[in-house]
């Protein structure tokens, strides 16, 4: 069964960090674009962070720069998002996503426009006093 299951969200402090994992099932990671997006209560969603199939290249919302790390591990088909110096407008529901990049297109468009593939169903990740 061909899935990506995230993990790692929950209740946090402002100023507090997490780590998501996604780990994928059914498919080889390696050959895909990976990618981070949220969407919070009433609010589009964003394309957080994404990653190149080798890890070169990434993108990160203006939002997050700074502060969020994308990476992956290719041989664990996991891939993860280390959130640092959280904010309660960083509170949403947090997807993972693949796409095989077909085209020249960059990383960012990519990110922006969302990744084709395969989605997970979120983990929600809550920044709060």
């Amino acid at each position: 069964q061909v899935q990506l299951v995230e993990s790692g969200g929950g209740l946090v402090q402002p100023g507090g960090s997490l780590r998501l994992s996604c780990v994928a099932s059914g498919f080889n990671l390696d050959s895909y674009v990976i990618g981070w997006f949220r969407q919070a209560p009433g609010k589009e969603r964003e394309g957080v962070s994404c990653i190149s199939r080798s890890g070169a290249s990434s993108y990160y919302a203006d939002s997050v720069k700074g502060r969020f790390t994308i990476s992956r591990d290719n041989a664990k088909n996991t891939a993860y998002l280390q959130m640092s110096s959280l904010k309660p407008e960083d509170t949403a529901v947090y997807y993972c996503a693949a796409e095989q990049r077909r085209s020249i297109t960059t990383i960012q468009a990519m990110c922006v426009r969302g990744l084709k593939d395969y989605w997970g169903k979120g983990t929600l990740v809550t920044v709060s006093s």
